[in-house]
């Protein structure tokens, strides 16, 4: 593929001007995209320099910037996680926030983040992964680009994946699959009556969480994912510490219509839902920022959500074949009856793990969107 433009400079970035630049690059790639949904500014803010970001506590990481001239044209964050690197016993390292204009401004930044990365001891570069370990950066979108993000979804032009696999990138071979579920008008008495069944037979409930009870909460949460997450190659289960930074991130826009905890009769924490409202149909008005007007707009426009998207989902691998996920699903489904909700989407899931994949095609999922990490060899 040719291109005859300039080349890119790439410089790193460590004034805060510069960072500012980085963070509204964006808003010039995007604004002729329909789907793209601007994120808070001062949330990637924070997000870039290290504040409530897991990932750059866990080792050293570089912004890059892509120029032509006076105009920015791509950016791109590299990462280490030694954290994770300890735990596996691997040396691999990461890229993150790519964006770019063109394949050639494409090439130079991630050869900029290799060479930085090599430099480190790191054997391998991943990615696209999220700084803040949530969905919303986390792979590149290759598949269903028709339909705009939901909260906390990653999204990108479908060009990119051309851009990275020119650079010698090739998918890692569990592409993360995310599926939507429209809210029936009834619920059919055939699943209520199964769920009820399975409540009783297996002996569990599912609770409505308590947000008064915070840190019991995220107890709870803490003691199913340890039990529950697999040994996914750029995760491993958060400390209590980090999930009180995501609760404190999250509680300003956290329902707790839509989040669930099912206990067995003992009161034994078994699985956990987080949904939360689908802030995306609203930041999509913002423009990134709630001044003068956005906070107006913001109490408007969230009055009128009517879509869900399920941020976790785990149930402890004991009890995973008890109807668990559906009992949360069908409380999850009441609420959304009650709150007028349409739609709800749910955590991505890997392709590989065929039973989530059936659960959420049981529970009347259908394949939306797919994403996809890349990895080379350095």
């Amino acid at each position: 593929m040719e291109v005859d433009v300039m080349p890119a400079s790439i410089r790193e970035l460590t004034t805060k001007r510069d960072i500012r630049r980085f963070v509204e690059l964006p808003w010039s790639l995007y604004r002729e995209d329909p789907c793209w949904v601007p994120p808070l500014k001062s949330e990637m803010w924070n997000i870039v320099t290290g504040k409530g970001n897991p990932l750059l506590q866990h080792g050293p990481h570089a912004l890059f910037l892509a120029e032509r001239g006076q105009q920015a044209v791509g950016r791109v964050m590299a990462c280490i996680d030694q954290h994770l690197n300890a735990i596996r016993g691997r040396g691999w390292g990461y890229f993150s926030l790519f964006e770019s204009c063109d394949l050639p401004a494409a090439f130079r930044l991630l050869e900029t983040c290799e060479e930085w990365l090599r430099e480190r001891g790191c054997r391998v570069c991943r990615g696209p992964v999220s700084p803040d370990n949530s969905d919303g950066y986390r792979g590149l979108l290759v598949d269903g680009f028709a339909i705009p993000p939901a909260l906390l979804e990653s999204y990108n032009p479908p060009h990119y994946a051309d851009f990275i696999e020119s650079c010698g990138y090739r998918g890692d071979g569990d592409d993360r699959l995310s599926y939507h579920h429209q809210i029936p008008q009834r619920i059919p008495e055939e699943i209520l009556t199964a769920v009820q069944y399975a409540c009783t037979r297996w002996g569990f409930r599912v609770d409505r969480a308590d947000l008064k009870e915070l840190d019991t909460e995220l107890e709870a949460l803490h003691s199913i994912m340890d039990a529950a997450m697999p040994e996914w190659p750029d995760m491993v289960p958060p400390s209590m510490e980090e999930l009180r930074l995501m609760a404190r991130q999250l509680l300003p826009i956290a329902d707790a219509d839509f989040i669930y905890v099912a206990r067995t009769n003992d009161g034994e924490p078994i699985g956990f839902l987080l949904g939360l409202p689908d802030y995306n149909q609203v930041l999509k008005h913002l423009n990134g920022t709630l001044f003068p007007l956005g906070w107006a707009k913001l109490l408007w426009y969230r009055r009128k959500i009517d879509a869900v998207r399920v941020f976790v989902l785990f149930v402890v691998p004991s009890w995973q074949k008890r109807a668990v996920t559906h009992a949360m699903f069908l409380e999850l489904a009441r609420a959304c009856h009650r709150r007028g909700i349409r739609l709800v989407t749910g955590s991505t899931i890997v392709a590989s793990n065929a039973p989530m994949n059936a659960v959420a095609k049981g529970v009347g999922g259908q394949l939306h969107k797919r994403y996809r990490t890349y990895e080379k060899p350095l």
